[in-house]
């Protein structure tokens, strides 16, 4: 793969990227105003997704940070965004250009005031992954081999300059109005500035190892604070392959129902007992080893869930709460679905909604196992957001609602939700984690 020699770190210089990938854009739809006449709506709209998503990426890509890591999250939202950049985006999770050798030598020694070499006994200085934020390389020292990440430079020192030039393209993406908007860009300006800080990260990870190391079938690197920074972190080279990988080629349903059941369990633990969750739930930070365990990488995305957002969240997912009209009335306020300053029109619209959604996506916990690989179940989930993300209704309707605690926790559904089902896993016990709680 082709390396990159230089990241734009200034503001103007990020800004003017972001300006030459508009432009593209913008001959994007020249050209195909011109194919409708000739090619017909739907082929010259599909040609337009395509070309937009790939010059849109390739134009995040070479920013690397918040503005590619925000690419990173859209693509989990497959009923929202087109196909197109679903796939183009999806990218971000595992095909990043890499910083080429000398640059990785000149940023080590910047972050850590030495070369790698006279820290490791050997150090790749060909990354083995790169991803939004950092890149991953092998080394070695007295006969153990570690994982290095490296965070890319003038990425802690843009988040806010990036989500600036990102906000108005979400703003019209899901239409958000009002003057309260800004909680939910600060809510993801606060968690890509706790992603940056490789100290946290560290100490989040060793916390999470700690308390989920019982869970059957789950496996974690050790990580060791003095070959890390606040910008590099050092942990066990992990041997495995990606999840992905393991789901394309897997027959053995036993080994898919094992690794669901670990990877339902920890997310259960996390969210029920220790109520702080892993964030990031896509197949880029879960590998799988020879023996079948399921290892799980990079802490720097944890989320708390509060007891005012987790009680309410949760009792609505119980079957009964969604079929008692005036108590799931009073949860939808409680979690700031629904709005004091709505019109009748928008409580009814929003109440009809998110009774459809939540029939639908909670039906997981109104049983005691579920089969993950239900094609009708997901089908149905896809249906639901293409309906939602075409209908001319709630495009005139004021899209900001909800907690701001929404955007990490629903985001961590949606990943494991399509993991597990990647996973084809069945027969998971929805509540297994119970056998855990006392451990805690």
């Amino acid at each position: 793969m082709k390396t990159i020699d230089n990241i734009p770190t200034s503001k103007i210089q990020r800004a003017s990227k972001l300006v030459q990938t508009g432009a593209k854009v913008g001959v994007n739809y020249l050209k195909y105003y011109g194919s409708k006449l000739v090619n017909g709506e739907e082929e010259a709209k599909q040609q337009l997704n395509k070309d937009n998503a790939e010059d849109i990426y390739n134009g995040l890509k070479q920013l690397k940070g918040s503005a590619l890591k925000v690419a990173q999250m859209l693509s989990m939202e497959k009923g929202i965004l087109p196909q197109a950049y679903v796939e183009q985006f999806s990218l971000s999770q595992f095909s990043v250009p890499p910083l080429s050798a000398p640059l990785v030598k000149k940023t080590f020694k910047n972050y850590f005031g030495k070369y790698p070499s006279e820290l490791f006994d050997k150090f790749n200085l060909n990354a083995v992954s790169g991803a939004s934020i950092g890149q991953v390389h092998l080394a070695e020292k007295d006969g153990n081999k570690y994982a290095v990440k490296i965070q890319y430079p003038g990425v802690a020192e843009s988040i806010s300059t990036d989500l600036a030039l990102v906000k108005p393209i979400a703003i019209k993406m899901f239409n958000i109005r009002g003057k309260d908007s800004d909680k939910y860009f600060k809510e993801v300006e606060n968690k890509l500035v706790e992603e940056t800080n490789y100290i946290l990260e560290v100490e989040q990870s060793q916390a999470i190892v700690d308390a989920c190391k019982h869970i059957k079938n789950l496996k974690f690197p050790n990580y060791y604070k003095e070959f890390s920074s606040d910008r590099i972190i050092t942990m066990d080279w992990m041997d495995g392959i990606h999840l992905s990988e393991f789901t394309s080629t897997n027959t053995d349903q036993k080994k898919a129902n094992e690794l669901g059941q670990a990877l339902w369990d920890f997310y259960m633990y996390q969210m029920h007992i220790i109520k702080k969750v892993h964030a990031d739930p896509h197949p880029g930070n879960f590998l799988v080893s020879k023996d079948t365990n399921l290892i799980v990488l990079d802490f720097g995305c944890m989320k708390q869930v509060p007891e005012e957002f987790y009680k309410p969240y949760f009792e609505l997912a119980k079957k009964e709460s969604i079929s008692d009209p005036v108590f799931f009335e009073k949860k939808l306020y409680e979690l700031e679905i629904l709005r004091e300053d709505d019109s009748p029109e928008e409580l009814a619209f929003f109440k009809d909604m998110f009774h459809e959604m939540l029939s639908l996506f909670t039906q997981p916990f109104h049983t005691k196992e579920f089969d993950f690989s239900d094609e009708t179940f997901f089908g149905k989930i896809t249906e639901l957001g293409t309906k939602y993300a075409k209908n001319t209704e709630l495009r005139n309707m004021n899209g900001n609602r909800g907690s701001k605690h929404f955007i990490y926790i629903n985001r961590t559904f949606f990943g494991l939700y399509n993991l597990m089902h990647d996973l084809k896993a069945k027969n998971i016990k929805i509540n297994n984690f119970e056998q855990y709680k006392d451990v805690f």
